[in-house]
């Protein structure tokens, strides 16, 4: 006669996550090692996280790879309004700030990835480094505009000529993503800070590959408005 064989309850038990952790906070709040903090819990939900930073990479790609087509064909059709510009000075400076913050962003990334896994008890070293890659981009931004007014004192405006538009177009476009990024990064910021709202490790993870595909963007804009304009 066949016998079925009853796995141990206290297998079964040991296996539940705990209903009764501190409160009504369900999901990972209850995955939570006893005696451990929330910055140990194992983040499940990295992996759609990170596939939906690659979609939206590859959508912003493809903007931007419409844009410069877009740009070499106008160049080529032989039009006699196309005058070549001067770029800014700053623009060079403005690309030596945003290749630093992404040095920096990827310091913070691991400070933060040592603190969470407990080999690091204070914030600050990570807050350091997270604030100084806000600061980096945040003057990315401001030169960008400083390059904008340069470009007005010498009469050039979005309509003067195709190149000037192409220009404002291509690095108004950029700019916009890099306050998206730079919105992301103020929410890592606020994460990492909260006792209530955890940082997860995909969350920095997708704030810092967006943070680097910006940097090597403009690096290939600024290719292309060299060439081109």
């Amino acid at each position: 006669m066949a016998t079925i064989l009853q796995p141990p309850q206290a297998e079964i038990e040991q296996g539940r996550p705990s209903g009764n952790n501190g409160g009504s906070g369900g999901g990972f709040r209850n995955l939570t090692p006893k005696g451990g903090g929330l910055r140990l819990v194992i983040d499940s939900s990295g992996e759609p996280t990170r596939t939906g930073i690659w979609v939206g990479l590859a959508a912003i790609a493809m903007s931007f790879a419409a844009l410069t087509s877009a740009l070499y064909v106008r160049e080529g059709s032989g039009y006699s309004d196309w005058t070549h510009i001067s770029l800014p000075p700053i623009l060079w400076f403005n690309t030596l700030a945003l290749v630093l913050s992404s040095i920096t962003l990827e310091r913070a990334r691991h400070r933060v990835a040592a603190f969470m896994r407990g080999q690091q008890s204070n914030r600050s070293v990570p807050m350091l480094w997270l604030n100084l890659t806000m600061l980096l981009g945040l003057v990315f931004v401001v030169g960008q505009y400083f390059a904008w007014l340069k470009l007005r004192s010498e009469g050039l405006y979005l309509p003067t000529n195709p190149n000037s538009s192409f220009f404002y177009v291509l690095t108004g476009v950029h700019v916009i993503h890099v306050l998206g990024g730079l919105g992301g990064l103020s929410r890592v910021m606020l994460k990492f800070r909260s006792a209530t709202s955890p940082l997860r490790r995909s969350t920095i993870d997708a704030t810092s590959y967006y943070w680097h595909f910006m940097g090597l963007l403009w690096i290939y804009l600024l290719f292309i408005l060299w060439l081109k304009l």
